[in-house]
């Protein structure tokens, strides 16, 4: 079993910055993908960010890319999301999730453990 919690969401001004941690207890932390994906009041949930087990493999949504960086440092059992130059559109609870697939996972679905979510206001 794996336990998921994710941290760093607020409010925040277009253009800054802002990280997101997800921390993960239990067995095999490092084997998994881990993705984030978002969503928006009224909206579904979206891909925005994968990372293989090793850091070697990342995959960004277009709307993110060059914006964003996903990292994990698998001896502390966190994944991080660097999000700079944050726009308005970026508003939405950001999740957590591991999977055991591999790749560009853009379907919820694909993931098995979520964290509890987020919330990141970019607002000026």
């Amino acid at each position: 079993q794996v336990q998921l919690v994710e941290s760093g969401g607020r409010l925040v001004q277009p253009g800054d910055s802002l990280r997101l941690s997800c921390a993960a207890t239990g067995r095999s932390f490092s084997t998994y993908t881990v993705g984030w994906l978002r969503q928006a009041p009224g909206k579904e949930r979206v891909f925005v960010s994968t990372i293989n087990w090793s850091g070697s493999s990342i995959h960004y949504a277009d709307s993110v890319k060059g914006r964003f960086t996903l990292s994990r440092d698998n001896a502390k059992n966190t994944v991080y999301l660097q999000m700079n130059s944050l726009k308005p559109e970026d508003t939405a609870v950001y999740y957590c999730a591991f999977s055991t697939l591999s790749g560009k996972l853009l379907s919820p679905g694909m993931y098995t453990y979520w964290g509890q979510g987020t919330q990141v206001t970019v607002s000026s």
